[in-house]
């Protein structure tokens, strides 16, 4: 497969409807640095450097520290996430994984307990607008750079 099909230059139509869901996402009201680890740790369960290496540097620039951002792929073990960023992580985890972990009742209860029906919906699209991302930067060949 060739690298870095410019595939936002060849079919901008398609590329501007990923950015009009990424703006929507954004207007959601969810925390910017919530927002970030959800991007993150979706990225790294999909191997997706050139995702990894954009949000990393979005997250420190919203003031996300590094030991949480380092700490992301063993959330669990970690004890500086919220309970409420545990069950946004575990969600993210779950949809990413949907074919072999489905969303199971109990982590739906964990999620309500801190998060409205509109807030978890937005949750939601914003894990599957970083899979879309992740999937496209994959396929096309996007690759991280120095940068």
């Amino acid at each position: 497969m060739k690298k870095q099909i410019p595939y936002y230059e060849i079919d901008p139509k398609g590329f501007q409807q990923m950015i009009a869901m990424e703006q929507y996402t954004s207007s959601t009201g969810i925390d910017p640095k919530l927002r970030e680890l959800i991007k993150i740790r979706a990225s790294q369960l999909n191997g997706c450097a050139y995702c990894l290496h954009m949000h990393t540097k979005d997250a420190r620039k919203l003031g996300e520290t590094n030991k949480r951002i380092d700490c992301l792929a063993a959330w669990r073990e970690g004890t500086f996430y919220s309970e409420a960023e545990r069950a946004v992580l575990e969600l993210t985890e779950h949809v990413t994984l949907i074919a072999d972990k489905r969303v199971p009742t109990k982590l739906y209860d964990q999620m309500r307990i801190h998060f409205s029906d509109e807030q978890y919906i937005a949750i939601v699209y914003i894990i599957n607008q970083i899979n879309s991302w992740n999937r496209l930067s994959i396929a096309m060949g996007m690759v991280a750079t120095d940068e």
